[in-house]
């Protein structure tokens, strides 16, 4: 497998979280966002929404971090990213989505290249930026019981998109106080190996 990726994207830091787990070999190719070349002649071809990440697989090539993440958790069963109960699936993939459909694609790079284009202050982006990630959290914390991952025993498909998003936070310095669930969470997924290595201040993560 090649994963074409951007060390700092939350998409493609998520997708290296679950690829790490399932403990899949698989090779980077850098797509450096901040220079463009998502908008190469060569990139365009494999991708035309000229994002990451994507993963090109023995069967072709896979867009959406989300669409990729599912196709290994049933490619590669074990150790499973969601539960076999319907119900707590459900739950699980509804607390990724707060993540992936709410938050995430409101302070990605070409929606913050669109609001400097249109003249927006940096600290208007920075509120901006803010608002629409503590709403995520504000509906994340509320959720979280008492277990130790998002997703429950184990860290789950909900956790995986967690901990880039945390690790947003902290780039765009948003204030984590009201989100101690949260942030307890995190860290503690932080521990484990495959989130270690897929973040993007690891060694190798650059």
């Amino acid at each position: 497998m090649i994963l074409y990726d951007y060390f700092r994207s939350s998409a493609a830091y998520r997708v290296r979280i679950a690829l790490n787990f399932k403990n899949v070999s698989y090779q980077r190719f850098s797509v450096n966002l901040l220079k463009g070349e998502q908008h190469s002649e060569d990139y365009r071809k494999l991708n035309p929404q000229r994002l990451v990440p994507l993963l090109e697989t023995s069967s072709g090539r896979l867009t959406q971090s989300l669409a990729i993440i599912e196709y290994i958790n049933e490619t590669y069963p074990d150790p499973p990213l969601l539960s076999d109960d319907p119900w707590t699936r459900a739950k699980q993939r509804s607390m990724a989505h707060v993540i992936a459909c709410d938050v995430h694609p409101l302070q990605n790079s070409r929606v913050l290249k669109y609001l400097r284009k249109e003249k927006q202050s940096e600290p208007a982006i920075k509120m901006w930026i803010a608002n629409w990630m503590r709403a995520g959290f504000e509906t994340l914390e509320q959720q979280a019981i008492a277990t130790p991952y998002l997703g429950g025993n184990t860290p789950k498909l909900p956790d995986i998109l967690l901990v880039p998003q945390i690790y947003n936070a902290g780039r765009f310095e948003v204030s984590l106080d009201n989100f101690p669930k949260l942030c307890a969470i995190a860290e503690r997924c932080k521990t484990l190996q495959p989130f270690l290595e897929a973040s993007p201040d690891y060694p190798q993560g650059g």
